[in-house]
């Protein structure tokens, strides 16, 4: 059961916009699509290392989510899964060099603040498979300045988060214009790549969805700390902001606690987090579950496909909007679905930067 603005149980609203995709299918899909769906000799036993970003196996988000993966990869697949929890930035290298020490077959670098060190490790160690999630090797450190690939046994996951964050923030403009408001805000952990994605699209969408909605944009700093991302989220909501996306890991979570004690909205990241507060309007998800599946899977089958990305988006299920808060107009999702629709037929470009 889901729980309503009120706090009294209503009936789960899995109003996905757009169809809901298995992993199965979804990792078909997005392998098949970097013409890697080759297979080798399936191996008898692989072992699949996982190290964490600083927001830690336990932000109910992010790196979770790819544990998640690593634990379906080990259920299914019948894979030796070993995670590797970085505490800090300076557990980055040592635990990349104990995942080869502990013979893993492919090591995967749970995001993109793991770029440089896995890059490090990448060229020590050629002859170990390596993936990093949110980062592409057609860039450096893993090419030249022009895009030459220069590690063959790196692999990138990327996802077009950005088409994600726009259909956030349709729901979000939507929403605030209903509940008489102007603004709507977005609380990012680190300004980088991976975070500015999500918010270009949330605040390009919202504004295209209803013209002369204010954006409201704040960064805490940090992927932790609950407390950082609750004290920028409750300056944005003193600035009129009415609906807040959370778009840093485990200290996002205090964005969401700030937008329920208000009496304002939310919105989740990376995976569905309308359990997590009372007043979740919906969840931007980004798959990276599945990124961590295909590589376990193209490990045991022989078709790790180093020197290129696996891409995760709209179109293939990797990326999309989870449950849906009742308070949402079914008018809202036919909008969100809209957008959908033009950007999977080239039809809408959404920017991938701020």
């Amino acid at each position: 059961m889901g729980t309503n603005p009120e706090g009294g149980h209503v009936k789960d609203r899995k109003l996905m916009i757009g169809a809901v995709v298995t992993l199965a299918a979804l990792v078909a899909l997005a392998v098949a699509a970097t013409g890697s769906a080759r297979t080798g000799a399936t191996k008898a036993s692989v072992t699949v290392a996982l190290v964490s970003d600083i927001g830690k196996f336990n932000d109910r988000s992010f790196n979770q989510f790819q544990l998640e993966g690593l634990n379906r990869a080990k259920a299914k697949l019948g894979i030796t899964a070993l995670p590797l929890q970085s505490n800090s930035v300076s557990d980055y290298l040592p635990n990349l060099t104990s995942a080869i020490r502990k013979h893993a077959n492919v090591v995967i670098s749970a995001g993109f603040l793991l770029a440089n060190a896995t890059a490090t490790v990448a060229k020590k160690f050629p002859n170990t498979h390596f993936a990093i999630t949110d980062y592409p090797v057609e860039i450096p450190p893993f090419a030249t300045k022009k895009g030459k690939v220069l590690f063959k046994n790196v692999e990138g996951l990327t996802y077009n988060a950005n088409e994600g964050g726009c259909l956030a923030g349709v729901l979000a403009a939507l929403q605030a214009k209903k509940d008489g408001a102007k603004a709507i805000g977005a609380v990012g952990g680190l300004k980088i790549p991976p975070v500015d994605i999500w918010i270009a699209g949330y605040k390009f969408c919202a504004r295209k969805a209803v013209p002369g909605t204010k954006v409201l944009v704040g960064y805490s700093q940090d992927f932790v700390a609950a407390d950082k991302c609750k004290t920028v989220a409750e300056n944005l909501i003193s600035q009129g902001a009415d609906v807040l996306f959370q778009v840093a890991g485990g200290c996002g979570l205090g964005t969401l606690k700030a937008a329920d004690e208000a009496g304002k909205w939310g919105i989740g990241v990376d995976k569905d987090q309308y359990k997590d507060a009372k007043r979740v309007l919906t969840s931007a998800f980004k798959r990276v579950d599945a990124g961590v599946f295909a590589i376990a899977q193209q490990e045991k089958t022989g078709a790790f496909a180093g020197g290129k990305d696996t891409n995760f988006n709209l179109s293939n299920g990797g990326i999309g909007l989870g449950r849906i808060n009742p308070a949402v107009p079914k008018s809202s999702i036919a909008m969100a679905n809209k957008f959908k629709a033009q950007i999977i037929a080239g039809k809408l470009k959404v920017p991938t930067a701020l």
